[in-house]
């Protein structure tokens, strides 16, 4: 799927949103710009956030919960995660029992990316756009709106 600008990236987003559920992981992975914090952003506005939703990159976790969101989420930046041995101070694990993750940069994780997670690649298009590749595991076949 080619997402022509920012916007339509953020749509894609907010279209995954309706989908979510706790213990839903979604593994947003490409390159540096190419988008990743962008669709996050999309998927936290479809849940209801009205307010700003920064980049983790620095903090690498930034819990959002209801009210502001209509089911608890973390959006994870691992780009700095030192090795896939320190994701599990992070307690992701343990965030997965009532809350839904939004991980970039999951290829940090190694082989600790959990099976069912919904794969979404970001890559540079043409023009400034980007080119929108998913990988679907069996708990998102009904779900998923890209085809």
């Amino acid at each position: 799927m080619i997402l022509p600008d920012a916007e339509a990236t953020e749509a894609a987003g907010r279209a995954l949103a309706a989908n979510l559920r706790s213990g839903d992981v979604i593994a947003l992975s490409g390159n540096l710009g190419a988008g990743k914090t962008c669709f996050a952003r999309g998927v936290l506005f479809g849940l209801g956030l009205e307010g700003e939703a920064p980049s983790p990159s620095f903090a690498l976790v930034i819990p959002y919960a209801p009210p502001a969101v209509r089911l608890p989420v973390w959006h994870v930046d691992l780009y700095r995660l030192e090795s896939a041995d320190h994701a599990e101070e992070l307690g992701l694990d343990d965030a997965l029992s009532d809350s839904a993750l939004l991980i970039e940069w999951p290829e940090r994780l190694g082989d600790r990316l959990w099976p069912e997670a919904l794969k979404i690649r970001l890559d540079d298009a043409a023009n400034g756009a980007r080119r929108l590749t998913v990988s679907i595991p069996p708990s998102w076949e009904a779900r998923c709106p890209f085809r």
